[in-house]
């Protein structure tokens, strides 16, 4: 499946238009990028909050909320994430094709309108509402102070913090809270209009529509925003902080499950021609129930309510996640750690070579579907800066060879062991 993409930049925003006859809705995604930093991360992580609460012309919740409503259920979404070491705000608005809709020929046009709104038209003239502000603060310290709660992915945190430790990448994306308390209102809006000028601006448009009349749609509303140049910005990297030998770190909690999480660096990245071969290792390794890690650590051994391994393709890590009994830490380390062993070596089957092959293609084909997968595909390649169409990783996956997943797997270095286990648990060997 060839997705066609007609790209255009306009005041150094670029735009990606992807007509897609499969998708009954349209929608509109700006992508902004920025490098991961202490002295913004925390601004970053408030202004969708504050942003979703009202533009100029729709001052308050309700005033926006109506407006989605007439767009006949329009959907608003802003969030906050990283790739690599870039922190990226997401906007999203998706309406209804007015080519479905009897007598609603200008849909789309007031959707484009609503999408410019958000995007460049701040509710204030120096500073949010003050109430606003105050609110959404306490949400976000909410949202900080539940982070603990949630014993996975507060694992996952805490392996960053030690693995990447003077790495931009283990910047916390939520924010922090000694930050938060002490940020001022005309700081975040200082920051919200400076972001405009300054983030790397991508536009996407998926959808069935006619491309010269949406550029010329776009191009009338969005043009002159901003006054960044047309130059091309170059990946966010930094040197890796990893030391020669693994770190081990055993934290307590009162946890009953443990969370065994380690961090590998994998030393390739999605720009890198072994990307493909890197997901091969991954589907074999630990990606699906059909991988290594959850047929010998949870089925044959039964060491692990749940055992997988992810990919951060723009950073080169990838991480596995575990829980266990306490009791079990040191046997399920072990055995995490012979199945990348059986990896180097070359350790599976021609049919479990060619089937995982098929299930990530399935899984990309899957995720292409869905106008937000298709969109966080395309992506990737400005992240990248590499052009790699979903169609041609396809390619090049399928043509994988065994030798190169062997290949890859020699390159992958284990760095980080993170532990959060309950009070003497690791202890229990």
């Amino acid at each position: 499946m060839k997705v066609q993409v007609k790209q255009q930049t306009i005041d150094g925003m670029k735009f990606h238009l992807v007509p897609n006859k499969k998708h009954k809705t349209i929608s509109l995604i700006a992508k902004l990028r920025a490098p991961l930093q202490r002295d913004t991360v925390t601004k970053r992580a408030l202004l969708p909050y504050v942003l979703k609460q009202g533009t100029a012309s729709f001052p308050t919740r309700m005033d926006l909320q109506k407006e989605l409503d007439e767009l006949y259920g329009a959907t608003l979404a802003i969030t906050g994430g990283k790739k690599g070491e870039n922190h990226i705000l997401t906007i999203r608005l998706e309406v209804a094709n007015e080519k479905f809709i009897p007598d609603a020929s200008t849909v789309m046009r007031r959707a484009a309108m609503l999408f410019e709104e958000v995007l460049f038209q701040l509710n204030g003239e120096d500073a949010f509402k003050e109430e606003i502000f105050e609110r959404e603060k306490k949400t976000l310290l909410q949202k900080i102070h539940a982070l603990k709660d949630d014993k996975m992915n507060y694992a996952n945190t805490r392996l960053m913090d030690e693995m990447c430790e003077v790495e931009p990448y283990s910047l916390h994306v939520q924010g922090y809270e000694d930050d938060l308390i002490s940020l001022q209102n005309e700081d975040l809006f200082a920051y919200a209009k400076s972001i405009i000028k300054e983030d790397t601006m991508d536009v996407y448009v998926t959808g069935d529509f006619q491309i010269k009349e949406m550029m010329e749609l776009m191009e009338e509303l969005l043009s002159g925003k901003t006054n960044q140049s047309n130059k091309p910005v170059a990946p966010s990297k930094s040197e890796s902080s990893s030391s020669s030998s693994p770190k081990e770190i055993v934290e307590e909690d009162t946890v009953q499950q443990a969370k065994l999480h380690i961090g590998y660096r994998t030393n390739i990245l999605f720009e890198d021609p072994k990307y493909a071969a890197l997901q091969v290792f991954n589907g074999l390794f630990g990606a699906f129930p059909s991988s290594k890690l959850f047929i010998n650590v949870r089925e044959k051994n039964s060491l692990a309510y749940y055992a997988s391994s992810r990919l951060e393709s723009h950073k080169g890590l990838m991480v596995v996640m575990s829980g266990i009994a306490p009791e079990d830490y040191v046997k399920a380390r072990d055995i995490i750690r012979e199945q990348v062993e059986e990896m180097k070596k070359g350790s599976f089957t021609d049919e479990e070579f060619e089937e995982t092959k098929q299930l990530i293609i399935n899984q990309l084909l899957e995720t292409m579907d869905h106008p937000q997968g298709l969109v966080e595909l395309l992506y990737q390649q400005e992240v990248g800066g590499k052009i790699l169409p979903p169609e041609q990783l396809i390619k090049d996956i399928k043509s994988v060879t065994k030798q190169q997943v062997i290949e890859v797997a020699k390159e992958i270095e284990e760095d980080t062991v993170y532990l959060l286990t309950s009070k003497g648990g690791e202890k229990n060997e």
